[in-house]
């Protein structure tokens, strides 16, 4: 199981103990000043003594800080800094009658420190102590008074018990979030071997696709034309001339499966409508969750090669998720110009801007980069324009003077 480090409200209960046990200190020191000046120099020596010890050893044993599952109470340094907590205690108990409600304090430190076992016994002795300093120093004359002994005791159950119980709850947390670790990273390992396998098929599918196609396709073709080649040689040349337009027709069969092969990976959006339809189509999903996209064209629409308009439609496809996550706007307009030499696409939304140096998300985010790369991937670029309370105006800019026929 993971290490967990301790929660907060531990942390929270540590602070308190500190404070407890320094307020207890200085009132045992305090309630020494009656006595003769020596024991009195004796009493503030030990109690300064005690808080810069305890100061000590709370900076070097940083039990909180530990895994709640680390083994405590290691002879050096926890046992040995509580001994000596209690020794210097010890000094000041027959000094003054108050040092007894340092105890308590005394007592949560032992446990916290040393653990369940150790603590215990560690709680047991510093019991005995203030049960016998009762008894001796400060119980009157007569019947001995059952609060001496029930009260340290009752004293020492309640802080056993405390923390016990805190640590019980501490140990089940983190047991829970151990096992929500796992399930989580288990979750994980799930998604991964899903998607290598559908990466695995589907390459394997397209392997297919090819091998049965377009390998066969030039490999027919690359002997055609060694056919030709051989006729021309033997100044067969209506044979030779044979050959070629075999290899032409095969040519074009292979290029008309090469398409189909490419409209097999374009988006669904675009299966047997225009870019301009298939944006149109994104933009009402949106106008259902209540932002309003208008989709406009400018120029003379045109059919473009499937690739272009797969790479626009998923660049408008993030840009405009980008707007509905993080621009807050209420209306957007998506622009397509087709120019006499180029495709622009515009997406102008009224949000809140943002400074283009530091992009919602981070510089770790995936949206701008991936649309950039998109971008240059079909030869063109990416612009944006935006600043804080000023909306955002997104421009991408590729290559669309042939049409998809001359493209192809």
């Amino acid at each position: 199981m993971p290490a967990h480090p301790w929660s907060s409200w531990i942390r929270a209960l540590d602070v308190g103990l500190d404070l407890l046990f320094v307020g207890l200190v200085a009132l045992a020191v305090t309630g020494a000043l009656g006595r003769p000046p020596a024991q009195v120099t004796v009493a503030v020596a030990a109690g300064v003594l005690l808080v810069a010890v305890y100061a000590a050893g709370r900076m070097r044993i940083r039990v909180r800080d530990r895994p709640v599952t680390a083994p405590r109470g290691a002879w050096w340094p926890d046992v040995a800094w509580v001994a000596a907590l209690v020794a210097l205690w010890c000094v000041l108990l027959p000094l003054s009658p108050t040092s007894l409600w340092a105890a308590f304090p005394l007592f949560l430190l032992q446990m916290h420190v040393l653990g369940p076992h150790r603590g215990v016994v560690a709680v047991g002795l510093t019991t005995a102590v203030v049960v016998a300093d009762g008894v001796v120093l400060a119980a009157p004359p007569g019947p001995l008074p059952l609060g001496f002994v029930l009260g340290p005791v009752l004293g020492a159950l309640v802080a056993v018990g405390v923390v016990l119980g805190f640590e019980a709850l501490v140990r089940e947390a983190a047991e829970r979030q151990a096992t929500l670790d796992e399930l989580v990273h288990a979750r994980a390992l799930l998604a991964d071997a899903e998607r290598d396998t559908l990466v695995r098929d589907e390459r394997e599918r397209l392997a297919r696709e090819i091998h049965d196609t377009l390998a066969q396709g030039f490999s027919a073709i690359e002997l055609l034309l060694r056919a030709a080649g051989t006729a021309l040689a033997r100044d067969e040349v209506p044979r030779a001339a044979d050959h070629v337009d075999r290899a032409r027709e095969m040519a074009v069969h292979s290029l008309d499966e090469a398409r189909r092969v490419v409209r097999a990976l374009a988006p669904p959006d675009l299966d047997g409508v225009t870019l301009v339809t298939a944006l149109d189509r994104a933009a009402q999903r949106y106008r259902a969750r209540e932002l309003d996209v208008v989709v406009r064209t400018e120029g003379s629409p045109r059919p473009l090669p499937v690739e272009v308009e797969a790479g626009l439609l998923r660049i408008v496809g993030s840009a405009l998720a980008n707007v509905d996550r993080h621009a807050g706007a209420s209306h957007v307009v998506v622009v397509v110009d087709y120019t006499a030499d180029d495709v622009v696409v515009d997406v102008v939304d009224d949000g809140a801007g943002f400074d283009p140096g530091a992009p919602p998300g981070g510089p770790g985010g995936f949206g701008l980069p991936t649309m950039r790369h998109r971008a240059g991937e079909l030869g063109g670029s990416l612009a944006l324009e935006s600043a804080p309370g000023e909306g955002t105006v997104l421009t991408v800019t590729v290559p669309g003077a042939a049409t998809a026929a001359e493209a192809r």
